[in-house]
């Protein structure tokens, strides 16, 4: 229950009156503002498992990938099967996220910038449950890894982070130097299949480390942050991981190659896999190159699954489960061969819609599946809902909306949009000179570029995904469809103003 507290400074008798009747109707004190450590002294403690991945698409669980563990908590957990990132791109996404900002109201898009350099004194997820007197602990990658002059978020975590900073090309397997991250070689091959243990690589070292500092915490209330690498580029994963796929039974893709369609500026030419030294830099990459990357993608995500395994396995046997909401997300989609494409960085249907399951011991229907529209940015104020910390003095408003609504029915809607932004041209960073916004509501998808100069649209996408959520039918042309194009755009607008 939220209490407005406009005028109350100024009103000493109204708010003595509103104390009054808060304690005879037994309300959490904590509203107004008292000790924040108040639910910690009283044993009111719901601790948090943050565990964020990399490039993970939607489809793992369409393509029956060899994913058990994820399976497992997605069983015992809510899957929120809508999900959408509001930026295809790390850094902007992860700000967003661990923020509660959208990326317009960040001003941030692009890689290089740190939020702390546009916005010092913002506070971050881990760091008002931190303030609450939990133990905020950030292993592997949660913010983003490299190319910045703060090296992850300090501010936020009660003990410096771990695993976190890094090129990913240099998470690589050499013989002879096993167990460290190789800032002295050159980026080599996108995909490397090596008999190792799962060690070898950083997500074996994570989930080793989270496990150890789960013993250490079991008696403390803590928001652990464990952020999984893979299955971003470089494909390397344990040879046994690679054994689980038959390559020439690959699941099938819906668009192999790019669609003429559609507009040059969605398409991003496998920008990022093009940056390793087995792929072309120009040019076709050959059928068989591609069936190599996909099978060294799904090997990813299995080694990756095994790891979250492990981690919850340990939280068993904690005897913590009853105590700590699980959140399980990757920061954005993926392209991996879909349209042709190895790579993020696209406003389509599966370069902005993530993977997003929530576990609480108070779900009341553990295993369910909601299709309402949810976007990352409602995270921020659910985790602080679920462990009552008050967020009325909060730096920053947010812009998300709390999923609790959502758990009691999984049919109810906590909005009618989600809203994604990338910018063009590919590399850019703050020199972008077009913006791509993407609006989703329950059938459509609506795609404008835009000139960041003079404001004119470019280019625009019209989907209808009523029937097939990864249909790709541009029917911007449609004359029928003008209705909904103009509604579309409105909202857009509306979303994106900024504060």
């Amino acid at each position: 229950m939220k209490i407005s507290t406009i005028g109350l400074r100024d009103n000493v008798f109204l708010l003595r009156s509103l104390l009054f009747i808060t304690v005879i109707l037994f309300i959490k004190p904590n509203i107004f503002g008292q000790d924040s450590h108040e639910n910690i002294q009283e044993g009111n403690v719901n601790n948090v498992l943050f565990i964020m991945v990399d490039d993970l698409f939607n489809n793992f669980n369409v393509y029956d990938l060899r994913t058990p563990n994820i399976n497992k908590l997605i069983n015992r957990g809510m899957l929120f099967d809508r999900a959408y990132a509001q930026a295809p791109l790390c850094n902007p996404s992860r700000s967003s996220i661990l923020t509660g900002k959208r990326p317009n109201n960040l001003r941030i898009w692009s890689n290089a910038p740190h939020f702390r350099g546009i916005h010092p004194r913002i506070k971050t997820l881990p760091e008002v449950f931190k303030d609450q007197g939990y133990t905020a602990i950030g292993i592997g990658k949660i913010f983003h890894n490299w190319g910045q002059a703060l090296m992850g978020d300090p501010k936020s975590w009660s003990r410096p982070e771990m695993y976190h900073w890094a090129a990913h090309s240099q998470d690589w397997y050499i013989p002879g130097r096993p167990f460290e991250i190789h800032g002295d070689i050159p980026k080599g091959a996108a995909v490397q299949m090596e008999d190792v243990p799962d060690e070898a690589y950083l997500d074996g070292r994570i989930a080793n480390e989270a496990i150890n500092t789960l013993r250490n915490l079991r008696e403390t209330p803590f928001f652990l942050a464990v952020g999984f690498w893979k299955p971003h580029l470089p494909y390397n994963a344990p040879k046994k991981y690679w054994d689980y796929y038959d390559r020439s039974k690959l699941p099938s893709l819906s668009y192999t190659d790019e669609i003429n369609s559609i507009s040059d500026w969605n398409y991003i030419d496998s920008n990022e896999a093009r940056s390793y030294s087995d792929v072309p830099k120009n040019g076709p990459i050959s059928d068989n190159k591609k069936l190599e990357l996909r099978h060294g993608y799904y090997a990813a995500i299995s080694f990756l699954d095994a790891q979250i395994g492990k981690i919850i396995d340990e939280l068993e046997n904690l005897d913590l489960m009853d105590k700590t909401t699980i959140v399980f997300l990757s920061d954005h989609g993926y392209h991996a061969g879909e349209h042709g494409q190895f790579g993020k960085w696209t406003n389509f249907e599966i370069g902005t819609r993530v993977p997003l399951v929530v576990y609480s011991p108070n779900l009341t229907k553990p295993g369910s599946k909601s299709s309402s529209i949810v976007e990352l940015i409602d995270l921020f104020p659910t985790l602080v809902e679920i462990a009552d910390i008050d967020i009325e003095n909060l730096s920053q408003k947010l812009d998300g909306n709390s999923l609790l609504p959502i758990f009691e029915n999984p049919k109810r809607e906590i909005k009618k949009i989600a809203v994604s932004q990338i910018p063009r041209p590919l590399g850019s960073e703050a020199n972008f000179s077009i913006i791509g916004s993407s609006i989703r509501d329950k059938d459509y998808r609506y795609v404008q570029w835009k000139s960041v100069n003079n404001d004119s649209i470019i280019a625009e996408e019209l989907y209808n995904l009523k029937q097939n959520l990864f249909k790709v039918d541009n029917i911007i042309s449609d004359k029928r469809e003008q209705r909904i194009v103009q509604g579309l755009k409105r909202s857009l607008n509306e979303t994106l103003k900024v504060e």
